[in-house]
């Protein structure tokens, strides 16, 4: 009788719910709001396990009614596990393409952006404040102050690192947000006491490369990805015409790259005409716009979850082709990409790369190409995108991967 009395005792503590199963896989109702549910956990000092490959990358947290009332309050299905059931889970990952990876500690966030934008100008910033995750911005006073190694992850907003203001001068130099722009970049360089723009962006690309080195988690999208590197490569050449600031560039400025100095690219050649809306032969835009909407996509790279953690963090997803979306710099053409680095996703089409990472001391560096992964052409002056009609958007949930990935284990970060 005593041992069938201990048979039950463990039965029922068996069956009583352990921990909670976030799903990843399509059964989600609000995919992006479940990273600020995983977020809030690791907030209040529960390890999150990251279930990689398993149901789209899904999330073990220890039970908690607070837990639980996040997910409630936010949309986000879960699942109570007993302990039978994670043991269960556990040996089918033990014996697939899957790994657990835990999460520690919340990574503190910083978002390199002017002052006078706003969080729908820039698809990080939305996707983070929709999924209720809290950050903080910087920009280049900040940056050169050495105040980055505050932060463990850092994205830069839409920005032009070659301090042509976007190469919007053609159509827009009389519209006023672009006469603010400038106005803003100018102030902040007198105030820094650079005498050019483009001067001040190159001293913000070294803090930034030196974050990196120290082991920051660096993270850019659209144009911050290519004129990045063209301003590492640059470091202190004039690449810039009369109209941007007042003088000639240097006449022998191809010659002067040095592409040992940058993160992602190579052997690009510069596009420095004011007129032509592009900044070098990197961006693959007139790929994307040739096959329009309709046939513009991407496929993730499939990647061993025990032995390549990093990447497979980085493309969880529940599907593994994604819409294209445009942007000023769309994608990158493959041959300009360096050998060094990890393709994530790529156009099947073409030589196309859409999503790419690397590691550079260290820190890491992943760029992702294109402006808003729900609208495929976002114009100046287009409304914000409402992620709540995008719960699930897969474009989006490859950003937020980004946000926690520096949370993961150190041991399991090394690429």
């Amino acid at each position: 009788m005593k041992y069938i009395l201990v048979i039950i005792i463990l039965a029922v503590s068996f069956s009583v719910s352990a921990e909670i199963l976030i799903p990843m896989d399509l059964t989600q109702s609000n995919h992006l709001k479940a990273y600020g549910v995983a977020f809030s956990a690791l907030k209040m000092q529960m390890n999150v396990k990251w279930l990689l490959n398993y149901r789209g990358g899904s999330w073990i947290i220890p039970d908690s009614p607070e837990i639980e009332g996040l997910c409630n309050i936010r949309g986000v299905s879960y699942e109570n596990v007993s302990a039978i059931e994670i043991a269960s889970i556990t040996a089918e990952i033990e014996t697939s393409n899957m790994d657990i990876v835990v999460l520690e500690k919340e990574p503190t966030i910083a978002i390199y952006t002017p002052p006078n934008k706003q969080p729908w100008d820039d698809a990080v910033t939305l996707a983070l404040t929709y999924a209720e995750i809290e950050y903080e911005t910087v920009w280049d006073e900040e940056v050169l102050a050495g105040e980055l190694d505050k932060y463990d992850w850092l994205h830069l907003h839409h920005e032009d690192f070659t301090g042509q203001y976007g190469k919007f001068y053609s159509g827009f130099r009389n519209a006023p947000w672009y006469q603010e722009d400038v106005r803003n970049n100018e102030e902040m360089t007198a105030k820094l006491g650079f005498g050019k723009v483009w001067k001040l962006k190159h001293a913000a690309v070294e803090k930034i490369r030196e974050y990196v080195k120290n082991g920051g988690f660096l993270f850019a999208m659209c144009a911050a990805t290519d004129t990045y590197d063209i301003a590492l490569a640059a470091r202190n050449v004039d690449i810039c015409e009369p109209v941007f600031d007042g003088d000639g560039l240097d006449p022998n400025y191809q010659s002067k790259l040095d592409f040992s100095r940058t993160f992602a690219f190579e052997n690009f050649e510069l596009i420095t005409n004011p007129f032509v809306y592009e900044f070098s032969g990197i961006d693959a835009s007139d790929y994307a716009k040739l096959r329009g909407a309709e046939a513009d996509y991407f496929t993730l790279f499939d990647f061993s979850a025990k032995y390549d953690p990093v990447p497979t963090m980085l493309t969880q997803c529940h599907t593994s082709i994604i819409n294209g979306f445009l942007g000023q710099t769309t994608s990158f053409h493959k041959k300009y990409v360096k050998n060094s680095v990890i393709i994530l996703g790529e156009s099947p089409q073409v030589e196309e790369v859409k999503y790419l990472h690397g590691n550079f001391g260290k820190g890491t560096f992943t760029f992702y190409g294109g402006h808003d992964p729900e609208d495929y052409q976002h114009k100046i002056g287009d409304p914000e995108t409402v992620l709540d009609l995008h719960k699930n958007s897969p474009g989006y949930r490859l950003i937020l991967n980004n946000i926690l990935f520096p949370a993961a284990e150190k041991k399991n970060l090394k690429t």
